[in-house]
């Protein structure tokens, strides 16, 4: 959780610099923002992605969403490469051409972030599919957010993966908002996630997405069911994004009193706290200090390393077939 928090606080940072914030002027003296296209940002919402990925392999298959940085790096992804590809340079994971959005490493099952809402949904079903044709032993897990829930690709994805018995875990995570409108009002019913998913015969649980040690016992059970054959599950988490729905975004539409309330259930305060009353502070701050050295390092080399060359726009692209319909 301290390495997430520790990476999206340091991209942030890298995101703001010469850059107006919504309603405010950038100073004048202010460095380039160093972080190319948009940047959406997961804080206080670590203890999710931290408490599921520690039950998965790295055969396992992961899809994620606008805000996958935490996903991501929990799933086992390298922090240099994906800063790098913040910062647009050639030793990122898409050689600097795809963004915050477009993060992907297959070689520990990562799938991808993806900037569509609810397209996670049917990408992970997909695979999950593929499992089961191929007869591996991996499962897929897809985290979406709670505004995937309205659109049509949320019950078609939960429909095939019911239908066909599919090995994979679906990740609710319900931070309250949908990027600046609060979800509640357009979303018809309660427990809008698990009611929907029961509907389908789909088992669901809740559970508080802030503590850490909750979602992983929960994540734990689910994904043994679903290894051991049960088909899909589902895990909404209650959350909440204590950011705006950009890093430039100062979230002056949100109830200050509400943001003030939702910060003294940060998870990674609640965890350190956990381990302070365990005796375990000096082991906590060790891990804080190791995530920070980390970040840094990766941010320097992320500034250091060199942008793509120009041709290389040309690469790494789907031919549409000009030319062979003529």
């Amino acid at each position: 959780m301290v390495r997430i928090r520790a990476f999206e606080d340091a991209a942030e940072r890298a995101s703001q610099g010469g850059v107006q914030i919504w309603g405010q002027s950038a100073a004048a003296d202010a460095e380039p923002a160093l972080v190319k296209g948009p940047l959406h940002l997961s804080t206080g919402q670590e203890a999710v992605a931290a408490g599921v990925c520690a039950h998965l392999h790295a055969r396992d298959l992961l899809t994620s969403t606008h805000r996958g940085h935490g996903h991501t790096l929990a799933k086992g992804a390298d922090s240099t490469r994906m800063m790098c590809e913040l910062f647009g340079r050639a030793h990122g994971y898409n050689k600097g051409k795809g963004g915050s959005m477009h993060i992907a490493d297959f070689s520990v099952g990562m799938l991808g972030a993806n900037g569509v809402v609810t397209a996670g949904l049917p990408i992970a079903v997909g695979a999950a599919h593929a499992l089961k044709l191929r007869g591996e032993e991996a499962i897929a897990v897809c985290f979406f957010g709670d505004g995937a829930i309205n659109r049509g690709p949320f019950l078609e994805a939960l429909n095939w993966a019911q239908i066909y018995r599919l090995p994979v875990l679906f990740v609710c995570e319900d931070n309250q908002i949908s990027a600046t409108t609060r979800s509640a009002p357009m979303t018809a019913g309660t427990q809008a996630a698990s009611a929907r998913a029961e509907a389908l015969g789909i088992a669901a649980t809740q559970v508080d997405g802030n503590d850490v040690l909750a979602v992983s016992e929960a994540a734990a059970q689910l994904v043994a069911g679903i290894r051991a054959g049960s088909g899909p599950r589902l895990l909404h988490a209650l959350t909440y994004r204590h950011k705006g729905h950009v890093s430039v975004d100062p979230a002056h539409y949100r109830d200050p009193a509400e943001v003030a309330a939702a910060l003294l259930t940060d998870p990674v305060t609640r965890a350190r706290e956990l381990l302070a009353a365990r005796g375990q502070a000096d082991a906590a701050a060790d891990v804080l200090a190791q995530a920070q050295a980390e970040i840094a390092a990766a941010v320097a080399f992320a500034k250091a390393a060199p942008f793509p060359e120009a041709h290389e726009a040309f690469e790494d692209i789907a031919t549409t077939g000009e030319g062979a319909w003529a």
